[in-house]
């Protein structure tokens, strides 16, 4: 006799091949509880153990109440960060071990959009729109540092390397999330000189110029040089890592 966790895995199992095979999209509400009991025949404690897993794994937002439901939620870099820095927060490791390996792993994730023989198409567009926008929201510190973060996370999910991608990205919503809150609580009292948005926005310029004429040494080069003077904030050095941030980015 097959127990009662043994079908809420197999319910589980199913209902996340679905979700990875892209049967259910990112965003789409799953079916009523009913017709799933239905698809699958088991009882509702056992049905909401199955709930309770996918939702663990953050591939489900199960809503409560008279409209509740299941949302679907296709895995993603951010899922990964939040559990990497849930370990990383174990082993004590700082914000400042993230900066670290961001500077050897996003430099070579941009060598590899300039080395993109398609990058006029899929890369130097998302880049300049992002570059674009920065130079528009220079103002707010809060927002240029959102769409700081987006540029430098595109460097990435463009590189066209999946393993890469997932990997890096953990670490770029790691240190996003811990960005984007040391942003929002700066502005409140001594903030970021306009000086110092306007030199980063022209490194993001440069970096775009040497993706779009395809030079992988230099902009791998300068990627470097950029991460290692901005990485300065959120204050490294004290900073240890809480993964809850990436849980409250919009």
């Amino acid at each position: 006799m097959v127990s009662a966790d043994r079908l809420a895995e197999q319910v589980a199992d199913h209902i996340r091949g679905q979700i990875l095979r892209g049967e259910l999209a990112d965003g789409e509400p799953l079916p009523k509880s009913e017709e799933l009991i239905q698809r699958y025949p088991v009882s509702m404690p056992t049905f909401r153990e199955a709930m309770r897993i996918l939702e663990a794994e953050g591939l489900i937002t199960v809503r409560r109440g008279r409209l509740g439901g299941a949302l679907v939620h296709r895995p993603s870099p951010a899922n990964l960060g939040y559990n990497l820095g849930l370990v990383l927060a174990a082993q004590r490791a700082g914000i400042d071990d993230v900066a670290i390996a961001l500077r050897h792993v996003e430099p070579a994730c941009a060598a590899l959009c300039a080395g993109r023989p398609d990058r006029a198409d899929a890369v130097v567009p998302v880049l300049r729109a992002l570059h674009e926008e920065y130079v528009a929201r220079i103002d707010d510190l809060v927002e240029v540092v959102g769409v700081s973060r987006r540029f430098h996370e595109a460097l990435v999910g463009l590189c066209g390397n999946p393993p890469l991608i997932v990997l890096a990205g953990a670490l770029e919503a790691l240190w996003s999330s811990h960005e984007q809150d040391w942003a929002t609580r700066i502005r409140e009292t001594t903030g970021v000189p306009l000086r110092e948005r306007r030199a980063a926005g022209e490194v993001h310029g440069q970096i775009l110029a040497l993706i779009e004429a395809g030079d992988t040494d230099g902009v791998h080069r300068l990627v470097t040089e950029h991460l290692t003077s901005a990485q300065r904030n959120p204050s490294p050095t004290a900073a240890v890592i809480d993964a809850a941030l990436i849980r409250r980015q919009p």
